[in-house]
C-alpha cells in the first residue's frame, strides 16, 4: 500500500458563510484534513488573509501555502490530485 503524505490545508472562513461550509463539507467527504481559521474572531488571520490574497472574501483554501479564493473545485481537486 502507497502512502502518500497529504498536503497542508488551511481554510480562512466566518460562521454565516454557505460556501465555507460547503468546503469543510466537501474535505470531511474526502478525509483531508484541514485547520479552519475563523477571520470574524481572529483579525490578524483576516489581516493575513487580505495580504495573501488582495480581498476579504471567504473562504480562501492554502494548499501548502497556495492560496484559492472561493469554493474552487476543479482547482482544489487539481491541488490535492482528487480525479
Amino acid at each position: 500500500m502507497q502512502t502518500t503524505i497529504q498536503p497542508k490545508v488551511v481554510i480562512f472562513t466566518t460562521p454565516t458563510c454557505s460556501f465555507c461550509n460547503n468546503a469543510k463539507r466537501y474535505f470531511r467527504e474526502k478525509n483531508i484534513r484541514f485547520t479552519e481559521v475563523d477571520v470574524a474572531r481572529d483579525q490578524k488571520a483576516a489581516q493575513d488573509m487580505l495580504r495573501r490574497t488582495g480581498q476579504m472574501g471567504v473562504p480562501v483554501i492554502l494548499i501548502n501555502n497556495k492560496p484559492i479564493v472561493g469554493f474552487d473545485l476543479p482547482r482544489i481537486n487539481s491541488m490535492l490530485n482528487i480525479r
